[in-house]
């Protein structure tokens, strides 16, 4: 990949769909955000697009050929991936319908920084899309681990900000949820989306 801004032009726009279109890592802060504020979502955030950019760097680096050459390792960590969002669309599912307030009792129960990283790493559907970034645009040239390095900061750079753009949607959802009875229907909705979308990825995949 040459250094020139323009060749950077298709990555950016590789990173922003992979990012900004709706899956269950989108829902989850979607649904977050909504319950709990802008504020308490950024961990979420941060750890979602932290570990998505370190498995890219880590593909970068060869770690991606275990898992294409390992079919088993692949199918586990899809399955406990799907096991882990739907436990997690559960608890969001019979989520309590008090006030929407940061500071509940149920506040350990909500996913955060180390649940969504750890999300990206039994995900294979990330580990793909690293190969995939790491086989269309990464060079092969001595140059090869800076541009490695490099698409994993703009991944990161890119994705922090499209699901910062989901928390946002949330947050402003939030402020229509003025009823239990309210809060409850998006509380199902939400656990619904987010086990259908999850178990769509896994059946599709």
């Amino acid at each position: 990949m040459p250094s020139t801004s323009p060749s950077l032009l298709p990555f950016l726009l590789f990173a922003f769909v992979a990012s900004i279109t709706p899956g269950p890592t989108n829902i989850l802060v979607l649904s977050n955000s909504a319950r709990h504020g802008f504020k308490a979502t950024l961990p979420i955030i941060f750890g979602a697009c932290a570990s998505a950019a370190l498995i890219v760097l880590l593909v970068g680096y060869g770690l991606g050929e275990s898992l294409k050459q390992i079919p088993a390792l692949q199918y586990a960590m899809q399955w406990l991936g799907v096991a882990w969002l739907t436990y997690l669309a559960w608890q969001i599912f019979h989520s309590p319908t008090q006030a929407l307030d940061p500071d509940l009792s149920d506040s350990h129960r909500r996913p955060g920084l180390f649940t969504a990283a750890g999300l990206q790493w039994v995900n294979p559907k990330t580990w793909m899309m690293a190969m995939a970034v790491i086989s269309v645009f990464a060079s092969n040239g001595s140059d090869r681990m800076h541009h490695v390095l490099l698409l994993s900061f703009v991944f990161f750079a890119i994705a922090l900000p499209c699901m910062a753009a989901w928390a946002l949607l949330g947050s402003s959802v939030k402020k229509r949820l003025h009823s239990i009875k309210a809060l409850q229907y998006f509380n199902r909705s939400m656990g619904l989306l987010l086990a259908g979308s999850t178990w769509l990825s896994a059946w599709i995949g």
